[in-house]
């Protein structure tokens, strides 16, 4: 494998970076804490990273450390857009999965001179009522002190039926060994996504767009994916028959899809 730096971007966002070519942000989905990629973390990092890195300079970059109790999404997309001004100095191609997304679709309303192409995965322009809901119970349960079950309540509700129910008390062992001592950027964060809503803001998007997305993705709809891509002002979905969020989120062929788009759309630019 090439090899891999690591540090902080603008004010506070982790990043490693693999590979040559032109810029390429990943922006990571909702993590319990902001600080470095360590451990299974950065391997997962490094694997979705990979299909990318034979092309692009790809920076995976983690939401600022000790965001202030309030902020909104546009402020947390406004650290990441900073990182972009400050240390990779161009424009660049982004990408965000699930929450991820949200904040990519963000700079991109905001800082649309920073964004060459935007490629969401199983993320919108808003949460669907399943997603807020799900969300809203992390945060619940993070707040009274239970963050492993809020995790695997997560995690349970976003995999198949009858699959998810089975998963649930391993997933809420397993949190216990990983739950973060200070989930303060990650409340931020989710309380962030909760009102988080672009739908009226949707042209100011001027980057060439995709939306990846299931049908069956609890989170979202294909609605809510449909109208992002139709909102924005040179935007495509597509919509896998039969898929999930997690489905979607770590298919090899999404990795697939999503590259042959930003090939397509800087070739034409």
């Amino acid at each position: 494998m090439a090899s891999v730096s690591t540090g902080v971007l603008g004010q506070g966002c982790s990043y490693l970076a693999v590979g040559d070519g032109p810029p390429l942000v990943q922006v990571l989905s909702l993590t319990p804490t902001h600080e470095a990629l360590a451990g299974m973390e950065r391997r997962m990092a490094l694997s979705n990273a990979s299909p990318f890195s034979n092309h692009y300079r790809v920076y995976v970059v983690k939401l600022k450390k000790g965001l202030q109790p309030g902020e909104s999404m546009s402020d947390i997309a406004r650290h990441v857009a900073s990182a972009i001004e400050e240390d990779i100095g161009e424009p660049v191609l982004l990408t965000g999965t699930s929450t991820g997304g949200s904040v990519a679709l963000q700079l991109s309303v905001d800082h649309p001179d920073l964004v060459r192409a935007l490629v969401m995965v199983a993320s919108a322009y808003r949460l669907g009522p399943g997603g807020r809901q799900i969300q809203q119970e992390l945060a619940r349960r993070t707040r009274a002190g239970d963050a492993a079950s809020g995790f695997a309540q997560m995690t349970s509700a976003l995999l198949p039926s009858p699959l998810g129910g089975m998963v649930y008390p391993v997933a809420r062992m397993m949190w216990r060994t990983m739950v973060p001592t200070d989930p303060a950027d990650m409340l931020v964060t989710l309380d962030a996504e909760d009102v988080f809503d672009v739908g009226d803001q949707l042209e100011r998007v001027t980057a060439p767009t995709l939306v990846i997305g299931g049908d069956r993705d609890v989170l979202y709809s294909r609605e809510l994916f449909e109208q992002t891509a139709a909102g924005v002002r040179d935007g495509r979905a597509h919509i896998y028959p039969g898929w999930g969020h997690f489905r979607t989120s770590s298919s090899s062929t999404t990795a697939n899809l999503a590259l042959g788009f930003l090939f397509a759309a800087t070739d034409a630019r």
